[in-house]
């Protein structure tokens, strides 16, 4: 069994206990249930295209930053140009929570993406009641029917979606109503980066899709060979959480980027 698979029947026990505490209605009840959400789509076009991440630690890089405040460096990126924060939610293996979008919500005017590995609907009323905007579906995790459910559901909900993606295989797992795909430059079974292999899978996409680089972007280098191959945005986490100040790196990335 390897991480993935690990993490998935983790989330499936997770999942079922917190059914029992929670109720479908108690989230429906929530004040954020109802609320207009932000668009993904539009920020990228308006701001730096970056989705900065909050990440206290993963499986493949242990603790990478858990001194950092949730809310301040939220504010940060927000400050310095983000187009949306993207907030780990998993507990047992990335050291996140729900109650750190929920600390944000209300303190920030760009969107939210709950990155989780999204197995249940009931994860999808979790995300919407807590305040988040979009949704990760990660096709490694997912049959292709599943996501189509799941992308229908969210659009229901009032949550676009950021189809995640690695192969080429996966490719299959897209359809013209996903908002977004994110393009993984590192290999969920083995952690290897490969920013080439990235790009050519970009490549066989429609061309009117919004393609997202995510993860193994370690430097300006790296940010602008992307760039450059045509992704629309770049999800970025561990280059700046990693720093002690994660806001004075991004800050800094940005003047860099715009220079």
């Amino acid at each position: 069994m390897n991480i993935l698979d690990k993490i998935i029947d983790n989330k499936k026990q997770e999942i079922s206990k917190l059914k029992k505490e929670i109720s479908l209605q108690e989230l429906k009840d929530s004040v954020y249930f109802e609320r207009n959400t932000f668009s993904l789509k539009e920020t990228l076009k308006s701001k730096t295209g970056i989705i900065a991440e909050f990440k206290r630690q993963s499986p493949s890089k242990g603790i990478i930053n858990e001194k950092a405040d949730v809310l301040d460096v939220a504010k940060a990126y927000e400050k310095f140009g983000a187009s949306a924060i993207s907030i780990l939610t998993d507990e047992q293996f990335f050291g996140g929570n729900l109650e750190d979008i929920l600390k944000v919500r209300n303190e920030i005017s760009i969107p939210i993406l709950r990155k989780d590995f999204m197995v249940d609907e009931y994860q999808f009323y979790e995300a919407k009641a807590n305040g988040a905007d979009v949704i990760l579906l990660i096709a490694s995790c997912l049959s292709v029917a599943q996501v189509e459910e799941f992308t229908e559901l969210s659009h229901e909900l009032g949550l676009e979606v950021l189809l995640e993606i690695h192969t080429e295989d996966e490719l299959n797992h897209f359809n013209i109503n996903v908002d977004l795909v994110g393009i993984n430059n590192r290999n969920l079974k083995d952690f290897k980066v490969d920013l080439q292999h990235s790009v050519n899978l970009k490549n066989l996409l429609p061309k009117e899709t919004l393609a997202i680089a995510e993860s193994g972007i370690y430097s300006l280098d790296d940010f602008n060979f992307l760039k450059e191959k045509g992704f629309d945005g770049f999800l970025m986490g561990e280059y700046f959480m990693r720093n002690e100040k994660p806001a004075a790196a991004f800050d800094e990335f940005i003047l860099n980027i715009s220079n």
